[in-house]
């Protein structure tokens, strides 16, 4: 397998724009990424859904909090290209606040995904992660002085 250096480039872009959807809670952006059938495996498969709308109103029920804010982190990908078909190994670092909680969920991922081309754009087949690692634990004295959500992004701390 291989695959020009625009296809890799071009699926390296959706990757990143799934995760920037994911933080901003854009689920409806995310959704849009994904093939009709989709499949997803989040957890090792703890979660495993199928159905772009399935995966958008389940990812919206799960993270669509203003009080869960996420950063996810995606590098080291391996993307291999068969035609209008491909695989792709990323590593993941994410962190989670649940302000309301006062917890802080840590951990690092292994994602296997397949992607497809359809009318010329690449798209997400599948999607899926088992973690190396997570922890959570209590957020301790800290505070948020700046959220994509409640500031639009503003430190309070300029």
């Amino acid at each position: 397998m291989s695959g020009s250096f625009e296809d890799v480039y071009a699926i390296q872009k959706l990757k990143y724009r799934y995760g920037t959807a994911l933080d901003t809670k854009d689920f409806v952006a995310m959704a849009n990424l994904m093939v009709e059938d989709v499949t997803v495996s989040y957890g090792g498969g703890a979660v495993s859904l199928q159905g772009r709308e399935v995966v958008r109103d389940w990812m919206a029920n799960a993270m669509g909090s203003k009080g869960m804010l996420s950063n996810h982190f995606f590098s080291h990908p391996v993307i291999e290209v068969d035609g209008d078909t491909a695989t792709g190994a990323w590593e993941l670092m994410d962190i989670v606040i649940l302000e309301g909680a006062k917890l802080v969920i840590r951990g690092a991922s292994i994602y296997a995904d397949r992607y497809v081309r359809v009318d010329g754009e690449w798209m997400i087949q599948h999607t899926g992660y088992k973690r190396l690692w997570e922890e959570i634990g209590p957020r301790g004295d800290f505070k948020t002085t700046a959220a994509w959500f409640g500031t639009d992004g503003r430190s309070s701390l300029v």
